[in-house]
């Protein structure tokens, strides 16, 4: 399936990491749903370990009794999703998701699970099992659930399209695969568009993590996937924001509809409930920092994944993902790139511009990095391309102090913050 315009959803693994159960996921669903589906949020992802009945906060469980079919293939913990009792497997929650109008995905480790190779159980409708599939010696350094696949061997195509399949006929709309990319798999996410290809149903893929991932992996990436990971984890800090900048600058002009890369989840609202890091709060992000996220992964068109427990987020973080802006920009310009880097006193100031795609609006963003606030004057011609022709200015969040002065747009940037702007020329 090739995601035309950048996913949007909510992403379990922020607020409870490997814990998430089938009640928290369905009123995340609801939340979407009736507030957010308008403003196009509408994909719903269990993060990892959906399999795992011990699943802990705060990290992963070694040999953990994870549920697994007669022939190896991860089944959800009925403790925690009690409408996969007696082999129904997420069907039942699929439905329901899909019943508010919203697509339903789940994160998938790369391999077979380490417990189907002990117990060394068949492959469906082979004579291979799953010890024929394993590649023994492949393991990833931060998690513990699986082995590699041997792609050498034909059970492991076997095992992959079985297990697919499997996915496919709970009604999976959107799969994340994780340690797919560092290092980079290329056997692996071969085998994976083909499985889904062989399942008959239309599923997005997304590959994570992505450290050190090289653009020179592009070409492979489109043909294979719809989305892929550019960074490790992020998390709410601002460091982790700012070193976005410059990947995304780097990765912007790749992408393409339906090949998108993706600057990962976003850290706004409650989270930490039970997660992987960190305890439980509201993102520590400030709200000028949480506009800067927002406003980069949108000028970029990265997906947007988010990570809050929506039920018990604030307030004015919830209108901040509401903000119309986003899936205007997101979903309908194009071009979106860094134009401008100018080092200032005590900070960078960075601007991004793009351009709808049907019609003659611009959009711009200046970025300020450094601690206190700052006033910047840019030639409008450096955002727009249009030399000396004037434009009227909108502000895409509120209260920004922005305006245009002759040929320069001027503007008060916060520390950490952003002025978003829509630009249209206007008769002279």
């Amino acid at each position: 399936m090739r995601a035309t315009t950048p996913p949007m959803g909510w992403n379990s693994w922020d607020c409870y990491g490997t814990t998430v159960t089938e009640d928290e996921v369905l009123a995340n669903a609801r939340h979407l749903a009736h507030h957010l589906l308008p403003h196009g949020w509408d994909t719903v992802v269990v993060d990892i370990a959906w399999y795992d009945p011990t699943a802990k906060a705060h990290g992963y469980n070694a040999d953990a009794p994870h549920e697994l079919d007669a022939y190896g293939r991860q089944q959800p913990a009925t403790n925690r999703f009690p409408s996969a009792t007696g082999g129904a497997g997420f069907a039942p929650l699929a439905a329901q998701v899909h019943a508010l109008g919203l697509k339903f995905g789940l994160h998938l480790m790369r391999g077979i699970p380490r417990l189907a190779v002990e117990r060394d159980l068949p492959i469906e409708g082979t004579s291979w099992t799953a010890r024929d599939a394993a590649d023994t010696t492949d393991t990833c350094a931060w998690n513990p659930d699986n082995y590699g696949l041997d792609f050498t061997h034909p059970a492991a195509q076997a095992y992959l399209d079985g297990q697919i399949a499997l996915f496919a006929s709970w009604g999976l709309d959107f799969i994340k695969v994780d340690d797919m990319l560092a290092p980079y798999h290329d056997d692996a996410i071969e085998a994976l568009a083909l499985a889904i290809a062989r399942s008959g149903r239309e599923i997005v893929v997304s590959l994570s993590p992505g450290t050190h991932l090289s653009t020179q992996h592009v070409p492979h990436l489109r043909e294979h996937a719809q989305m892929w990971r550019i960074s490790d984890d992020l998390w709410d800090r601002w460091e982790d924001i700012h070193a976005q900048f410059a990947r995304l600058a780097r990765w912007a002009p790749f992408q393409r509809p339906g090949a998108w890369a993706d600057a990962d989840m976003i850290p706004l609202g409650r989270i930490g409930l039970r997660a992987e890091r960190g305890e439980p709060r509201d993102s520590r992000l400030t709200l000028d920092e949480q506009r800067t996220l927002l406003t980069l992964w949108s000028m970029a068109r990265s997906p947007m994944m988010l990570g809050g427990d929506l039920p018990t987020s604030r307030e004015d973080t919830l209108a901040l993902i509401a903000n119309p802006a986003i899936p205007e920009v997101i979903q309908g310009s194009t071009d979106g790139r860094e134009v401008i880097r100018e080092p200032g006193d005590g900070g960078e100031l960075i601007g991004w511009s793009a351009r709808a795609a049907d019609s003659g609006r611009r959009y711009a963003a200046l970025f300020w990095t450094g601690e206190s606030d700052h006033v910047a004057r840019v030639p409008l011609a450096s955002l727009t391309g249009l030399p000396h022709r004037p434009h009227a200015v909108t502000s895409l969040w509120p209260d920004a102090t922005v305006s245009v002065d002759g040929t320069d747009l001027v503007a008060t940037v916060a520390a950490h913050g952003v002025v978003w702007v829509a630009l249209d020329e206007v008769a002279a």
